[in-house]
C-alpha cells in the first residue's frame, strides 16, 4: 500500500501543433465562424458549424505564452516560440511572457502572436485577411480600453468581416442549461488567475452586482512551490510550477470542513493513509564513484574533443567576419584610387575613420589576422593529435568597425583550458566503492500530507496567503443579500460551477456546505458542476456562433467598429453589458456669461478716461 502512493512526475513535454488542412466545409457556402476561447491560461481554438464533417471539438489547446530567444551570437536572429512550441515552460521560465494582466489582455503585440499561431496551425488560407467571422471569449466586465484594442487588432491587422465578444463563464452556463433550468441563476467561474461571482437574472447577467477574487490556480500554485521549497530545502531547484501545477490538478482536493480535515490529518494513521509521494527524479550514481583510469582517459579525450570543435568552429566564424571587413575596406580603397573622393570620405565617416593613412593601417591588421587565422586552421588539421588546441583568438583593436568579437567569447574559451591541461603520469591509487548510506529514492520524495488541502484552500480563505480578500462563501453571501428574498430564492436553485479550478474533489460539498450555512432553514438550493468546466465555455460559444450564424444579433461589423468606435459591443445572453463612455459636455460661452466681463472692461476705462 505504501508503494502504490508513490507517484512520479511525468513532466510531459508539449507536443508542437502541427498546421491543419480545414475541410471543404469550412469555406463553402460561406466561411464559417472561428470560435476562439481566449483565456489566460490555455487557448482554444476551433471551427463552429453544423456540418458533420467540421469537427465539433477545439482542434487547437495552447498554452498562452509566448517566449522570444535573443538568437545565436553570429547565428540567425530572435526565434519566437508561442504555445506548445516551446516544448516544456521551465528551461524558459524567464523568458515566458503573456498578454494577460489578471484576465484581462493587455499586451496586444502577444495577443497578436497568440492570433497568428492560430490562424497558421488552423490553415486559414486567404490572402492578407482572415475571412471568417470571430467568436471571441473576453473577461467580465471587460474594460473599453481592453476590447478597444482587441477589435482594433482584429479589423485593421487582419481584416475579419465581423466579431462577437462573449463571457467564457456565461458561454458555459448556457452550454449546460437543461430543459427544466431556470434562466436565472448564481455562476461561480474560478480559472487561474481570477474567480468570478457571477448573478444572472432572466437569461441577462447582472453586471452591477458581479464580484471578483483575485485569486485562482496561478496563486494556489504559487502557494504549494512556497510551502515544498519551505519543506525540502534540498530540493529547492527541482520544486517548480509545472510540477506543482500537477499535483493541484491529480492529488489536491477541497475540504468540506477545513479545520475537521486538519484534525484528522494530526492522527498518525490517517496521515499514513492519506499521504501520498511525490518521487523527483534522480541519478543512482554517487559523486565519488568508481571510474577506472581507462573511463576517465576517456572522459578527457571527448571533452578534448568538444574543446577542438568549439575551437575550429570559432576559428572559422572570425575568419568569415575578418574577411568580410577586410573586403569592405579594400572597397573604400578602390573608391580613394578612382578619385572618387566624394564616396570615399562618406564611407571614412561610416567607419569611424580621419584619414587614409588610418585606413591603411587597419587594413593591414586585417590581412594580418586573416593570415594568421588561416594558418591556425591549417595547422589544427595537420596536428589532428594535439592534446590541446590554442584557444586564445587574437583581439586586435578594431572597435570603429563595428567589432562585435567581445572578450567574452575568449574567456569562456580560456576557462576550460586548466581542465585539459597535460597530465603528468601518475599511479593508479585503488579507489573504493561507495555505498550509499541511505536510500536515494526516499530522499528525493515529496511527502505531500496537509498541502493537498492547503493550496486549494486558499480560494475559500485568502488569509492563508496575506489576502486581504473575501474568500467564495462571503462573496456569494454579499452577492446574495444586495437582492430581495425572493430573488435570493430564484438564484440559489441554479448555482453553477465552472472554470478549471472548479475540477478539485469535493468543491461541489463544500459550495453546498456554505450555502446551507448561510441559507434559512429548511430552505432549498441546487449546486450544478459543469459537465467539462475546461471545454464548456468553447462549446457553449461553439453553439451561439452556429445558432446565430445567420442573424445580426450579437455581431459587430466594419461597419458597426468605424462608426461607434473599437469599445461598441453588440449585446447577446452570453456577452458583457455594454456601458458607453460619456464625455462631460462643456457649457458654451453665452452672451449673458461675457456681459459683466465687458461691464467691468468698460468701467474701467471710463474710469481711466476720468482720470
Amino acid at each position: 500500500a505504501a508503494a502504490s502512493r508513490v507517484f512520479a512526475f511525468r513532466d510531459a513535454r508539449w507536443t508542437p501543433d502541427p498546421v491543419l488542412e480545414p475541410s471543404a466545409a469550412v469555406r463553402t457556402p460561406q466561411p464559417v465562424p472561428l470560435v476562439i476561447d481566449n483565456g489566460s491560461f490555455q487557448t482554444r481554438a476551433g471551427w463552429a458549424s453544423a456540418d458533420s464533417a467540421v469537427p465539433a471539438e477545439p482542434l487547437l489547446r495552447f498554452r498562452s505564452l509566448a517566449a522570444r530567444s535573443r538568437g545565436a551570437r553570429g547565428g540567425a536572429g530572435a526565434e519566437t516560440q508561442v504555445g506548445n512550441d516551446l516544448g516544456s515552460p521551465e528551461p524558459l521560465r524567464w523568458l515566458l511572457r503573456s498578454p494577460f494582466d489578471r484576465n484581462v489582455p493587455v499586451q496586444l503585440e502577444l495577443q497578436e502572436l497568440l492570433f497568428d499561431h492560430v490562424f497558421q496551425r488552423l490553415g486559414v488560407a486567404s490572402q492578407g485577411c482572415v475571412d471568417h467571422p470571430i467568436v471571441l471569449t473576453e473577461a467580465v466586465c471587460n474594460p473599453l480600453y481592453s476590447r478597444q484594442m482587441m477589435s482594433e487588432l482584429l479589423f485593421e491587422c487582419y481584416q475579419v468581416p465581423k466579431v462577437s465578444y462573449g463571457v467564457d463563464s456565461l458561454y458555459s452556463f448556457y452550454h449546460n442549461k437543461r430543459q427544466n433550468w431556470p434562466c436565472s441563476g448564481l455562476v461561480i467561474s474560478s480559472g487561474y488567475q481570477c474567480t468570478h461571482i457571477l448573478p444572472v437574472l432572466e437569461g441577462r447577467l447582472d453586471a452591477k452586482n458581479c464580484k471578483r477574487i483575485n485569486l485562482g490556480g496561478c496563486q494556489a500554485a504559487v502557494y504549494l512551490q512556497r510551502l515544498l521549497q519551505l519543506k525540502y530545502p534540498g530540493h529547492f531547484a527541482a520544486i517548480t510550477l509545472s510540477r506543482m501545477e500537477e499535483i493541484l490538478h491529480e492529488h489536491s482536493y477541497i475540504a468540506e470542513n477545513y479545520i475537521e480535515e486538519l484534525q484528522k490529518w494530526r492522527c498518525p494513521e490517517y496521515y499514513e493513509n492519506n499521504m501520498h509521494k511525490m518521487q523527483l527524479p534522480f541519478s543512482n550514481k554517487l559523486l565519488g564513484s568508481t571510474l577506472t583510469s581507462e573511463e576517465r582517459q576517456e572522459r578527457r579525450q571527448q571533452q578534448l574533443r568538444r574543446l577542438q570543435e568549439l575551437n575550429a568552429r570559432r576559428r572559422e566564424e572570425k575568419l568569415q567576419l575578418d574577411q568580410e571587413r577586410l573586403d569592405r575596406l579594400l572597397y573604400v580603397q578602390e573608391l580613394l584610387e578612382d578619385g572618387q573622393m566624394d564616396q570615399f570620405h562618406k564611407a571614412l565617416v561610416e567607419l569611424n575613420m580621419d584619414s587614409a593613412e588610418e585606413l591603411q593601417s587597419y587594413i593591414n591588421k586585417l590581412s594580418l589576422s586573416v593570415e594568421q587565422t588561416k594558418q591556425k586552421i591549417l595547422q589544427a588539421e595537420v596536428n589532428i593529435e594535439v592534446d590541446v588546441v590554442d584557444s586564445k583568438p587574437e583581439t586586435l583593436d578594431l572597435d570603429p568597425l563595428g567589432s562585435e568579437q567581445s572578450l567574452e567569447d575568449v574567456e569562456s574559451i580560456n576557462e576550460f583550458e586548466p581542465l585539459f591541461a597535460e597530465e603528468q603520469p601518475e599511479v593508479e591509487k585503488p579507489v573504493a566503492a561507495v555505498q550509499p548510506v541511505f536510500n536515494l529514492a526516499e530522499y528525493h520524495q515529496l511527502f505531500l500530507g496537509t498541502e493537498r488541502i492547503r493550496a486549494p484552500e486558499i480560494v475559500f480563505q485568502p488569509s492563508l496567503i496575506g489576502e486581504d480578500q473575501a474568500g467564495i462563501a462571503e462573496t456569494m453571501q454579499y452577492v446574495l443579500e444586495r437582492y430581495p428574498k425572493e430573488q435570493q430564492a430564484v438564484l440559489v436553485q441554479n448555482v453553477f460551477l465552472t472554470g478549471g479550478n472548479t475540477m478539485y474533489p469535493g468543491l461541489k460539498a463544500r459550495v453546498q456546505k456554505e450555502l446551507l450555512e448561510m441559507r434559512p432553514f429548511q430552505s432549498s438550493f441546487q449546486v450544478h458542476l459543469a459537465s467539462s468546466p475546461v471545454l464548456d465555455a468553447w462549446y457553449g460559444a461553439r453553439d451561439w456562433a452556429v445558432e446565430y450564424m445567420a442573424r445580426e444579433e450579437g455581431w459587430i461589423t466594419r461597419k458597426d467598429y468605424e462608426e461607434k468606435g473599437g469599445e461598441y459591443l453588440k449585446e447577446h445572453c452570453a456577452s458583457n453589458v455594454y456601458v458607453p463612455i460619456r464625455l462631460p459636455k462643456q457649457a458654451p460661452r453665452t452672451t449673458d456669461a461675457l456681459a459683466p466681463s465687458r461691464a467691468l472692461t468698460s468701467g474701467t476705462s471710463s474710469a481711466c478716461e476720468q482720470a
